[in-house]
C-alpha cells in the first residue's frame, strides 16, 4: 500500500467528492425530469423523495449507535478517533445531503399535490420538524465527541437512538393511512 491510502484526510476528501459527485447526479436527473417528462414528474419526485429519505433514515438511525461506541472508547484512542472519521463522514457524506432533498422534494409533493392541506400533512411536517431538530442534535454530538468533550453516557445515546425510530413510526402512518 502506498502512502496515500493509509491517509485519513484524503480518504475524507475522496469521500466528501464521491458523495458531492452523487448529489450533483441526483439533482441533474431532478432537472432532468422537469424538462423531460412533465407529465409524470409528480411519481418521480415523489420516489426520489422516498429514496432521500430513506438514505437520510439509515444515517439517522446508525449514527447514535456509533456514538454509544464511541462512548465507551477511551479518548484520544484509536478506536476513539476512528468513530470521529466515521460520525463526521456520515454525517457530511450521507445525512446532511439526504436531508436536504428530503425536505426540498417533500415541500414541493406537499405543495404540488395537497396545497398544504390535511390534518395527516400536518402531522407530518411536525414529525419531521421534530426529526429536523433530531438531527441539530446528533450533528452538535458529533462536534462534541470530535473535540472529545461528550458527557453522555452510552445508555444516553441508546435511547437517543430509538427517537427516529419512534418519529418515522408516526410519519410512515401519515403518509399511508391518512387518518385525519
Amino acid at each position: 500500500m502506498t502512502a496515500d491510502r493509509n491517509d485519513p484526510a484524503k480518504d475524507g476528501r475522496t469521500a466528501m467528492r464521491r458523495a458531492a459527485i452523487a448529489v450533483g447526479v441526483f439533482v441533474l436527473l431532478t432537472l432532468a425530469l422537469f424538462w423531460l417528462a412533465p407529465d409524470s414528474l409528480y411519481s418521480w419526485i415523489k420516489a426520489l423523495h422516498v429514496i432521500a429519505v430513506i438514505a437520510w433514515m439509515a444515517g439517522m438511525l446508525y449514527l447514535p449507535r456509533l456514538f454509544v461506541y464511541h462512548a465507551e472508547s477511551a479518548v484520544g484512542s484509536e478506536r476513539s478517533e476512528t468513530f470521529k472519521v466515521m460520525e463526521r463522514r456520515l454525517l457530511r457524506g450521507i445525512i446532511n445531503p439526504s436531508m436536504t432533498l428530503a425536505w426540498a422534494l417533500g415541500l414541493w409533493l406537499a405543495w404540488r399535490g395537497f396545497g398544504f392541506q390535511g390534518g395527516w400533512l400536518h402531522v407530518k411536517l411536525a414529525a419531521v420538524l421534530a426529526l429536523s431538530a433530531c438531527h441539530g442534535y446528533l450533528s452538535a454530538a458529533v462536534r462534541k465527541f470530535a473535540e472529545d468533550r461528550n458527557e453522555k453516557p452510552a445508555r444516553h445515546w441508546r435511547i437517543v437512538n430509538e427517537i427516529p425510530t419512534l418519529l418515522m413510526i408516526v410519519i410512515v402512518i401519515m403518509v399511508i393511512v391518512k387518518p385525519f
